[in-house]
């Protein structure tokens, strides 16, 4: 589990969908890419939403499971866990020592380029670097502090930092209530305790879990599983357990803040699966063509330039149909198909819009509706547009 979630970590950015990076939030661009979708600096709201559903989520998980996320999940602890040799040779005076920081320099490095990779397309690192300038030194920069700050912490900090460092970690304390999910000493069967204190060699931050529940146990269960094969051969069970809450103590009344976290989660994932789904991939502004605007055709029909002013916010180029609609008469567009390519600048498409059969004595302007349909998806955006009459 803990080398699947590390793989995931360091190659999510080397992932392309449709030849772009599967998770990025692009610096240069300001684009976020998420899975083939692509969220502009314009639409980041969706984004804060996104941030909003997973504090609330993170929140109510760790009132609920207590420091799961730590034991099990944290890149920290799986990236510590799986350089456990440097542990091993911290100590040792010969060559052993000399390969535990190899060990830790190859970590820093590959695992600072990844970090570098969320945010610069690590396909192009090499390239910027090589052409230097203001980009090459940022990106440098950003390297050698991300591999220093990773490198001290696993030859230095490791496990002590889940235990002193990590403001999660001290946030749990507050949020923690009495039926949340704990790593427990059973202190009703302490007699049974054979004190071969083979829990704390196991502990990695070093506490005795038999004193009780304390801030800087990470839940990792080490001392379950060291107290499960002790009491083994007693052929009694563990002393040690997951429990909901101190196995002894007394619970009760209402968990309001569990109710009121999940509830909250619950509430912003609806409001970001609604803004995403009617989320439209394209913006556009329609501006008549001065001076010379309007003519007057042979079949009385009448016709209005315009310049629509259309930018691509998805991932990939658009086909889109062109639909006008008028209170009176009959009208049409030229063209009435276009191709919206991506890119961050707008493009301008010349626009003539056509009304036949208007009545007499409409007036000297009438108010059209112009929508713009993506073929593919079905997701338009309607503007209004201003006709004007001779």
């Amino acid at each position: 589990m803990g080398t699947a979630l590390l793989a995931i970590l360091v190659l999510l950015p080397f992932l392309r969908i449709d030849g772009e990076s599967a998770f990025r939030f692009d610096v240069p661009t300001l684009r976020l890419f998420f899975f083939g979708s692509v969220i502009w600096m314009e639409d980041f709201f969706i984004v804060l939403i996104a941030v909003l559903v997973f504090t609330f989520l993170i929140l109510f998980l760790t009132i609920a499971l207590g420091r799961v996320w730590c034991g099990w999940f944290c890149p920290q602890t799986v990236l510590v866990d799986l350089t456990s040799y440097i542990d091993r040779v911290r100590t040792n005076v010969n060559g052993g020592r000399l390969a535990g920081i190899l060990l830790a320099v190859f970590a820093s490095a590959v695992v600072s380029v990844s970090l570098i990779g969320y945010f610069v397309s690590p396909y192009e690192l090499f390239p910027i670097i090589r052409a230097g300038g203001a980009s090459a030194t940022i990106i440098l920069g950003s390297w050698i502090i991300l591999y220093l700050l990773l490198f001290l912490d696993l030859v230095a900090l490791r496990r002590t930092f889940c235990a002193t460092v990590c403001p999660y970690a001290k946030m749990q304390g507050v949020l923690f209530d009495d039926r949340t999910l704990i790593v427990a000493f059973d202190q009703s069967r302490r007699a049974e305790c054979m004190k071969c204190a083979a829990c704390v060699r196991a502990c990695p931050v070093g506490i005795d879990i038999r004193k009780g529940t304390q801030s800087a146990c990470i839940h990792c269960a080490d001392c379950v599983d060291a107290c499960t094969e002790r009491m083994a051969m007693t052929k009694r069970p563990s002393l040690i357990a997951y429990a909901f809450g101190e196995p002894a103590g007394r619970h009760g009344g209402l968990r309001i803040s569990l109710y009121l976290t999940g509830s909250l989660a619950i509430a912003a994932l609806a409001l970001f699966l609604y803004l995403a789904l009617i989320r439209v991939p394209f913006d556009l502004s329609v501006m008549p063509t001065y001076p010379g605007s309007s003519s007057t055709v042979a079949d009385t029909g009448i016709t209005n330039l315009y310049t629509l002013s259309i930018r691509n916010t998805g991932a990939s180029g658009i086909d889109a149909s062109l639909v006008v609609s008028s209170p009176v008469g009959s009208v049409t567009s030229n063209p009435a198909v276009i191709h919206i390519p991506i890119g961050q600048e707008s493009v301008k498409i010349p626009l003539a819009i056509t009304v036949h059969g208007l009545p007499k004595d409409v007036g000297k302007y009438i108010s059209l509706s112009l929508t713009v349909k993506a073929n593919r998806t079905g997701k338009f955006l309607t503007k209004p547009v201003s006709f004007l009459l001779p």
